[in-house]
C-alpha cells in the first residue's frame, strides 16, 4: 500500500530584538525612506547574545510537538535547512535533537539558501514516502545578523532572523497527501550570492586561522532572476498538477523584497492577495522565510497554495500543497 505525506501542524519564532531602518542608518549611509521604498522593509528581529540558530530552530520544535501532540521520542527524522549554521559540524539539526530529546531520530542540515524550505519539504516527503518515516521535522532556521556585514548597505539592510517548520506524517490515505508537485533547480552560480566562503591556507605556518567571508550579494541580478526565470518554474509545476493560477489559494514566495513579490504577483496575473507577506516586519530570512509565512496562514488553508523559493547556488524550487 503506498504511503504519502501528510502536512500536519507549522510553527514559526523570531528572536525578541527588533531592528528597525532608523537604527540602522545610525550605522550606516541609508535611510527609512530609502529601504522601505526599495524593499518595503521596515523592522527585522536579531538574534542576540547567546541565541543561536538552533535555539531558534528549537523554539519551533517545541511549537510542533506541541500542536500536533505527537511525542518527542516518536520523531523519526529532523531536517533542518540553514546557511547560518551555529557551526560546520555539528549539524544544526543535531542541536535541535539534543534540545527536544528526540532520541529516536536522526538529524541533518541541508543547505540551499532561501531556497531551503522548499528543498527540505520536498526531501523530506521522500522519506516518508518509503514508508521508513512516520514523523518528520522539516525547519528552515537563520541568524543571518551574524553573517552581515554591517558596512554593506546592499545586503545588511534587508536581512532579519528567524525560523519556521512542518511536521510531515505518513499515511496511508491519498485523500490526506499534502504534496502535489513540485520542481527543484540549480544553475550552478557561485558569484551572484555568496556567504562564510572558507579561505584555504597560502603555507604552512603556526599562525595559520581559519578565515570566513560575509554575506554578499549582486542585488540587480537577484531581482532579474527572481521575476523572470523563477515565474516559469512556478509556471510548469501548477501545470503539472494540472491545475491553473485561478485554481490557488495562495502563493507563498521567498520574502526576499516585496518589490520582487509584487513583480510575481503581476507576472502571474494574480491580486496580491493571494501573497502571504511577512517581509515588512521581519526582512529577508532567508530560508526561514516561506516557512514563517506559510505558518501565519496554516489554519487558514483550503485550497491548493504554491511555496516559490530562490537563492544562493543559485537555486529555486516550488512546491505544491494542500493542507
Amino acid at each position: 500500500m503506498p504511503t504519502y505525506t501528510k502536512l500536519t501542524a507549522m510553527g514559526q519564532y523570531v528572536p525578541a530584538r527588533v531592528v528597525d531602518n532608523d537604527e540602522l542608518a545610525t550605522i550606516m549611509d541609508t535611510s527609512d525612506e530609502w529601504i522601505q521604498a526599495h524593499t518595503g522593509i521596515k523592522t527585522r528581529h536579531y538574534a542576540m547574545n547567546d541565541e543561536n540558530t538552533s535555539d531558534l530552530a528549537t523554539q519551533v520544535a517545541q511549537q510542533l510537538l506541541q500542536k500536533s501532540g505527537v511525542a518527542a521520542s516518536a520523531i523519526d527524522l529532523i531536517l533542518v535547512t540553514t546557511i547560518t549554521p551555529d557551526a560546520l559540524t555539528p549539524a544544526t539539526a543535531c542541536l535541535v535533537q539534543a534540545n527536544i530529546g528526540a532520541s529516536n531520530a536522526f538529524a541533518f542540515d541541508l543547505s540551499a539558501a532561501c531556497a531551503g524550505f522548499t528543498f527540505g519539504l520536498a526531501t523530506a516527503d521522500k522519506f516518508v514516502r518509503s514508508g521508513q518515516y512516520q514523523n518528520v521535522m522539516v525547519i528552515s532556521a537563520e541568524a543571518n545578523s551574524k553573517m552581515m556585514d554591517f558596512q554593506d548597505r546592499t545586503a545588511a539592510v534587508f536581512f532579519g532572523d528567524g525560523a519556521g517548520g512542518a511536521l510531515l506524517q505518513a499515511t496511508t490515505d491519498p485523500a490526506e497527501n499534502s504534496i502535489l508537485a513540485e520542481k527543484l533547480q540549480s544553475q550552478g552560480n557561485a558569484e551572484v550570492i555568496h556567504s562564510g566562503r572558507v579561505q584555504p591556507i597560502t603555507k604552512v605556518a603556526a599562525d595559520n586561522y581559519p578565515k570566513t567571508d560575509a554575506f554578499y550579494q549582486a542585488g540587480r541580478d537577484v531581482f532579474q532572476f527572481a521575476t523572470t526565470v523563477v515565474p516559469e518554474q512556478m509556471r510548469g509545476v501548477i501545470a503539472d498538477a494540472k491545475l491553473s493560477t485561478d485554481d490557488l489559494q495562495y502563493v507563498i514566495c521567498h520574502q526576499a523584497n516585496l518589490r520582487i513579490i509584487e513583480k510575481i504577483a503581476v507576472n502571474l496575473a494574480l491580486p496580491m492577495a493571494k501573497f502571504p507577506h511577512n517581509v515588512e516586519q521581519l526582512g529577508n530570512t532567508s530560508s526561514a522565510g516561506v516557512a514563517m509565512a506559510l505558518a501565519s496562514v496554516f489554519d487558514t488553508l483550503t485550497g491548493p497554495t504554491l511555496l516559490t523559493a530562490f537563492g544562493g547556488g543559485l537555486a529555486y524550487g516550488s512546491v505544491l500543497i494542500k493542507k
